[in-house]
């Protein structure tokens, strides 16, 4: 006889006739393995949320890539604001039946605050997975950060044969962690009757580390920044518009060193004849919270604070108006500039617009960008002898084959590859933060004693990247009073799987991991050499029946990708802009500028920013579907829309956009003009629907 009474051979019968009594009971839910769950943390008190992540290593000789990667997310105090959730079944279910009523979050509250107690959030982007029966989705929208939030799956999600799931009640206790499941079940309308699984995760800090810094900044009383940057220190660097026959910029683009030279765009200054007066190059000293391997390395996000490496002496580029100074000195705009660019590019384009609203422009390289350190301009007056003076190139050579590509230094360094451009990133918000502080200590540029720019009316604008960085600046930076990120996305995860221009990227990375993730050769559609398919739906498509084979290995790592990445997305930080400004901040008056059908940063990764940020109202929306068909000549992607000053047919459309900036900032962020009157082509605000699909122009 057994412990139960059975006889062996009834008991083995029993065993035998397991599956078929699971089967005729239904489908349940694996509840011990949804992800994300708290069951994979541990306690940690020096942290906000009081958690740690702490997911388990695979066979780290198999798969190193995926240990190198866990290694990083395993310092993280909390899962990501964007998860993807993962729903494991016992059989198959009907995916008609998963909706944002039969399944959806509901917030717990912040962790030290209680503040968003009870706030309910669908899903969206579903897929089924009948290999693995297994349901992956997105929460509808940006999760609060350091929060609770429990996932329910109700008794409304149906199997394969149209029967309701059973309750948590048939289960008898809801689960691995039973005592905070009862709590949280006082919030779902019905209790464990109508719930057949659920569970409870915690959301990381995103924001804080930067808001830390921003603090520290605001605490420290900078020297001045020094002007005196030619001919090794004898020379100011302040040099007449007027008096000028151009500026020579010899890159470092390799280590022996060797350069490449061409003359800056000096033309461009003139879209506005006369409007900038001078030029000024001007060193500062920048707090560099960045370690050798390009990562700002986890402190405790409670009572931690991340840790400065190293002083960084910064170069910067300043156009002033030719109108006279005001009493106050001139207001002025940080510009940012995109990817691959660097500040002797973008910024010189939008100049002369900007000064023509007397409003000077100011820019820095982005950490990685404009070569090596060793670059240099030359400054050739029209009378006098040549000036020489640092270029304030950021790139380095990290891969050793003695290049300096156009962004090398922006990416951590393995094995934590999985940061990828997030400190970076950081690191050149911390810069900007600093630079605004160098404002508001007061700049004397041509040494007479006085300031030259307004300390009240520091403003921001960027294009690209610069949209993308320039948006965490205005979610941390105080001071700053009004801002346009132009043609912003987010997540970088989500733009290197979207755009045309950057997949490739995205399947190299898939490549040369071990084991590699690719799971499709070329093809004639697709002839390049790091061709997959993740098979992942965007925002609101209809749900996804998976049928390809390694599709959800790589949506697991895009994933991690996003989650690692999460305190260095704009989506993360577009919040603070206005709708949830940081204690002491208020909220800003802010323009987001996107183009419909940008390959280059995907709609659907700026909607997420204008989502996260409540900003449809203060979107600017470009109709390059209109401007193609219109204007012969437009290019077919609008992604440097604001920029295109040296093609005839887009140039009207690019001062447009840069006038439609210049006026918000002269206006302190109040007046919001239609670039192109009553024309079709620019929305202000966007009509309709946010523009979900990637609306490219075939």
């Amino acid at each position: 006889m057994t412990p139960f009474g059975l006889r062996p051979s009834r008991l083995a019968l029993l065993l035998a006739l397991s599956p078929a009594l699971a089967l005729a009971n239904g489908v349940t839910v694996d509840g011990d393995a949804i992800f994300p769950s708290n069951r994979f943390t541990v306690p940690d008190f020096g942290n906000a949320t009081l958690r740690r992540v702490n997911l388990p290593k695979p066979d780290c000789a198999a798969r190193p890539s995926d240990c190198a990667d866990i290694a990083v997310i395993n310092t993280l105090d909390g899962f990501s604001t964007q998860p993807r959730i993962t729903v494991p079944f016992t059989g198959a279910i009907d995916p008609a039946s998963v909706s944002s009523q039969s399944i959806y979050l509901v917030n717990l509250g912040d962790v030290m605050t209680l503040r968003g107690f009870g706030e309910r959030v669908g899903i969206n982007q579903v897929v089924w997975d009948p290999a693995s029966r297994t349901l992956a989705f997105e929460s509808d929208e940006l999760l609060q950060e350091r929060s609770r939030y429990l996932l329910v799956v109700t008794t409304d999600v149906r199997d394969a044969g149209g029967k309701r799931l059973p309750s948590l009640l048939a289960k008898g206790n809801p689960g691995h962690h039973a005592r905070e499941m009862r709590d949280a079940m006082s919030v779902v309308r019905g209790g464990l009757r109508n719930v057949a699984a659920a569970s409870v995760f915690t959301t990381q800090s995103s924001t804080g580390d930067l808001l830390k810094v921003q603090r520290r900044i605001k605490a420290s009383n900078p020297a001045p920044a020094d002007f005196m940057l030619g001919n090794g220190g004898s020379v100011r660097t302040v040099f007449p518009v007027s008096g000028l026959q151009g500026i020579q910029f010899s890159r470092q683009v390799g280590t022996a060193p060797s350069f490449a030279a061409g003359f800056l765009p000096t033309p461009a200054l003139n879209i506005v004849n006369g409007a900038v007066g001078h030029i000024a190059y001007g060193r500062y000293a920048s707090p560099r919270y960045q370690n050798a391997q390009q990562v700002i390395a986890a402190t405790p996000t409670l009572t931690g604070m991340p840790q400065q490496q190293g002083t960084d002496q910064l170069v910067f580029q300043l156009f002033l108006p030719a109108s006279p100074k005001p009493a106050a000195g001139w207001p002025v705009a940080l510009f940012g500039h995109g990817f691959t660019d660097s500040m002797y590019g973008a910024p010189w384009t939008i100049a002369s617009v900007l000064a023509s609203q007397g409003i000077a422009t100011l820019s820095i390289n982005v950490v990685g960008h404009g070569g090596g350190a060793q670059g240099f301009l030359t400054a050739i007056p029209t009378s006098g002898l040549p000036v020489q003076l640092p270029a304030g190139g950021r790139g380095v050579d990290q891969d050793g084959n003695g290049a300096i590509d156009s962004t090398e230094g922006v990416n951590a360094t393995a094995p934590q590859t999985i940061v990828s451009s997030r400190d970076g990133l950081r690191q050149t918000v911390i810069d900007l933060m600093q630079l605004v502080r160098q404002v508001e200590a007061g700049m004397d540029v041509d040494g007479d004693g006085t300031r030259e720019l307004d300390p009240a009316r520091i403003y921001y604008a960027g294009q690209s990247f610069g949209g993308i960085y320039g948006t965490i600046l205005l979610g941390v930076e105080r001071n700053i009073k009004a801002g346009v990120p132009n043609v912003p996305g987010g997540s970088i995860t989500e733009i290197a799987r979207l755009s045309p221009s950057f997949r490739v990227l995205t399947g190299l990375a898939l490549a040369t991991r071990v084991p590699t993730l690719l799971n499709l050769p070329p093809t004639a559609e697709l002839p390049v050499p790091f061709n997959f398919n993740e098979n992942m739906p965007l925002r609101d498509q209809p749900t996804v029946v998976n049928n390809v084979p390694g599709a959800m290995a790589i949506a697991e790592l895009l994933d991690r990708n996003e989650w690692v990445a999460q305190s260095g997305n704009p989506v993360s930080y577009a919040p603070l802009i206005r709708k949830s400004p940081p204690w002491g901040h208020a909220a800003k008056p802010v323009l987001v500028q996107v183009a419909k059908g940008d390959t280059t940063v995907p709609n659907p990764t700026s909607t997420a920013i204008i989502r996260a940020g409540g900003l449809k109202d203060r979107t600017t929306y470009f109709r390059n579907d209109i401007a193609f068909v219109a204007v012969p000549g437009v290019p077919k992607n609008p992604h440097t829309y604001l920029t295109n000053i040296a093609i005839p047919a887009a140039a009207p459309l690019a001062v447009g956009a840069q006038s439609q900036i210049a006026a918000f900032f002269a206006s302190n962020g109040a007046t919001v003009i239609e670039p192109d009157g009553a024309g079709p082509i620019f929305e202000v605000p966007l009509v309709g629907d946010l523009p979900e699909g990637l609306n490219f122009i075939p």
